[in-house]
């Protein structure tokens, strides 16, 4: 199968081969039972074959893998796997790509030492400047993050990179989900959104004036708000199940907006990476070493990663 063959498939990759990424995947497409000419497996048959067994004649592309399948193990020969299961995937130009969770300490030991896929992707797929960013959605309630995998001592960010990434979330709700209005919500850096410089100054430096500049280019956002009565209001109303107030809260780091969603969303949350010319998606959870191999990890975020680019 060439390249332009593979246009309309959804690659799925399996993760870490010591992790549950084998199992969500094939419980997954068990479960959601679609035909299996729109997937492409790439993996490693002995991986597969450990962690279960395919019920369709799915595609599977081979990526070498030498090692022994141990569960909850972090090794080299795991990273290494991890990161020429990317690379395939990326070269063979998808529709979309669903990647199973990995270990960043694996993929450090194999010598590759990013903080995470996103970042691996972004270094095979990205072109003219592009730059991948870290979208999380729960149905409607949805989180993108200004700054990814980094200790909090370390957050930076400018007011340009903060125009920069809501002009390209808002080019996201209008090319790929069709939304031609999108309202955003920005979460203040700061406790209270700083309270007017009080316990902070970084709304007033660098987030006001981003705000204002994308606001006078035609994007409905808000002025930085305090992030825990926005996580609130958006709590609430996913829970009801109401609609949820904004169509994407952007959150300036990590924690901030993961925790929210994930606690209301659970292992249905699903990482999705934008900003590059194929999307990926991946469950929000990790590789739970702890209960790899034992045949109980829920596939219900791998299920809604894969429903995500169908």
């Amino acid at each position: 199968m060439n390249n332009t063959e593979m246009n309309d498939k959804i690659i799925i990759t399996t993760g870490d081969p010591n992790g549950i990424g084998a199992e969500i995947t094939i419980k997954a497409l068990r479960a959601l039972d679609l035909p299996a000419e729109k997937f492409v497996i790439v993996s490693n048959k002995k991986i597969l074959d450990y962690y279960g067994i395919l019920d369709k004649d799915y595609e599977v592309i081979e990526v070498p893998y030498d090692a022994q399948v141990i569960p909850g193990k972090a090794s080299k020969e795991c990273g290494e796997f991890v990161f020429q299961s990317l690379k395939k995937a990326v070269e063979l130009a998808p529709k979309a790509i669903v990647t199973a969770p990995v270990s960043k300490f694996a993929l450090h030991l194999a010598g590759h030492f990013y903080s995470g896929q996103t970042e691996i992707l972004q270094k095979f797929m990205s072109h003219d400047k592009q730059h991948a960013e870290m979208l999380f959605l729960a149905n409607d309630f949805r989180v993108l993050l200004l700054t990814r995998h980094c200790a909090v001592k370390e957050i930076k960010f400018t007011k340009q990179n903060v125009i920069d990434k809501v002009e390209l979330l808002q080019n996201f709700f209008v090319d790929y989900l069709k939304i031609q209005n999108p309202k955003f919500a920005l979460c203040g850096f700061n406790p209270h959104a700083g309270e007017d410089g009080v316990l902070g100054t970084e709304e007033i430096e660098i987030l006001n004036p981003a705000c204002m500049e994308l606001i006078a280019k035609g994007i409905d956002i808000t002025m930085p708000q305090p992030a825990d009565t926005l996580f609130y209001n958006a709590a609430q109303a996913y829970l009801k199940p109401h609609k949820v107030p904004y169509d994407c809260y952007i959150a300036v780091y990590h924690d901030q907006g993961l925790i929210p969603i994930k606690t209301v969303a659970g292992i249905k949350t699903v990482n999705m990476t934008i900003g590059l010319d194929i999307i990926r998606t991946s469950p929000g959870h990790g590789t739970a070493f702890d209960i790899a191999g034992k045949n109980i990890a829920d596939e219900s975020g791998m299920i809604e990663a894969i429903k995500a680019v169908l």
